[in-house]
């Protein structure tokens, strides 16, 4: 098995800026989510909160993860939010590929 560090650096860094962006932007919700974007919970025990593009809605990977989610939780998220079951670093990997498409 190999390992990407340079991918995940990357993808870490990219959803930091969308953080940071949610932060800043003058058009967010109470929640911090600018427009365009979305947040979702990630993890299999602890969560964590990540900021990605609507843009991601539209691709088969990331639908993929919402058909798991579905799996697994239906439509009661117990987070408040849209949570996706899976590792932290499979979903990193994951969005550092959606960003190079």
């Amino acid at each position: 098995m190999a390992i990407r560090v340079p991918g995940i650096m990357h993808a870490k860094q990219i959803l930091r800026q969308s953080s940071l962006k949610a932060n800043k932007a003058s058009s967010t919700s109470s929640a911090g989510v600018p427009k365009g974007y979305l947040a979702v919970y990630v993890g299999e025990n602890e969560r964590k909160r990540f900021v990605v593009p609507i843009s991601f809605l539209s691709q088969p990977l990331f639908q993929e993860l919402l058909s798991k989610a579905e799996e697994e939780f239906g439509y009661n998220y117990p987070m408040g939010g849209l949570t996706i079951p899976c590792r932290e670093d499979i979903f990193v990997d994951l969005t550092s590929r959606l960003n190079g498409l």
